[in-house]
């Protein structure tokens, strides 16, 4: 029985191998942008860093365990050991410097990688509004006058500014081809910098649970040629559809699997105008309505008390 365990473990090899081959066309390691790319460096530095105590263990487990086996009576057995400075010095210095390296790598990319950071460039960069509803994701230009719903065109080589909200709950906006997420909030304004550094189509995704419809809130980012986004533009400026009051109030409700949509037009300000509905939620900031309500009760105050003034008088 013992000779027929070892050739059927040895078959698993192969399917170890093709689920460890899987991951080589894993988006995060295969990036579109320049971001991306700069993160899978640092998730394989990190990774390398940390194999550096991992696997020597790992070793030594099966090492002391063949060594020091009931059967191996070579093994030398010492009860009375208790203490060793090599081993000390092993065991604490190298953690000790690998957190080192970590934390100085992870200092210099956390502010390299900021999310906020506008990417240096020559070219002037594209504006992209994103606004996270129950379940889809709305894109405005601003500077072309359009809209569309779960598709996303921009230039290749060219610097995109991504600023985000939510016109629903907190939500997560993910290109994993192109780099890291960053949070959609009602009332808050995010912003995300990221570039392609060649035309593809990447899957973006919502990456926070956000209720019943989050696993069909996908859109496509597609990065392209100057002249085929300036072409895309102009097509979706000849779409019947423009994104005014009332069509907006109807896409914001809750809805499942929404197709691609486009709007040759867009209410100027729309974006500006979903994170301030939300004004009041934030603490310590009271709506207009209160302000005026309060400025008024101010004014009647300092009425009545001239009015008990002149009547003592």
């Amino acid at each position: 029985m013992s000779k027929n365990r070892y050739p059927r473990l040895l078959g698993l090899v192969p399917l170890l191998g093709t689920l460890l081959l899987g991951g080589c066309n894993m988006t995060l390691l295969n990036p579109t942008g320049q971001v991306g790319l700069e993160q899978r460096n640092l998730i394989i530095t990190a990774t390398l860093l940390m194999l550096l105590v991992v696997v020597p263990v790992i070793v030594m487990t099966f090492l002391f365990a063949w060594k020091y086996r009931a059967s191996n009576k070579d093994a030398v057995y010492t009860p009375k050991w208790s203490h060793s400075t090599k081993i000390e010095v092993a065991v604490w210095t190298i953690p000790v410097l690998i957190i080192i390296a970590l934390g100085y790598i992870t200092y210099i990319s956390t502010h390299k990688l900021d999310p906020y950071r506008p990417i240096e460039s020559d070219v002037k960069p594209v504006t992209i509004e994103v606004v996270a509803l129950d379940w889809k994701w709305l894109f405005i230009y601003p500077e072309q006058g359009i809209a569309t719903v779960n598709k996303i065109v921009f230039p290749a080589h060219t610097p995109v500014n991504f600023r985000i909200t939510s016109d629903a709950v907190m939500n997560s906006f993910f290109i994993p081809g192109l780099g890291g997420q960053i949070y959609a909030m009602a009332g808050m304004t995010t912003k995300l910098h990221l570039i392609a550094d060649r035309n593809a189509e990447m899957d973006g995704i919502s990456a926070n649970y956000s209720g019943a419809g989050f696993t069909g809130m996908k859109f496509k980012a597609i990065a392209t040629s100057q002249e085929d986004f300036d072409a895309w533009v102009s097509e979706v400026k000849k779409a019947p559809k423009q994104l005014e009051q009332a069509e907006y109030a109807a896409l914001a409700k809750p809805s499942q699997n929404n197709p691609v949509e486009l709007y040759s037009s867009v209410t100027p300000n729309l974006f500006q105008t979903i994170v301030d509905k939300y004004e009041g939620m934030k603490p310590g900031k009271p709506l207009k309505h209160e302000k005026k309500e309060k400025e008024v009760a101010a004014t009647d105050m300092d009425s009545n008390s001239h009015s008990a003034a002149g009547a003592e008088e």
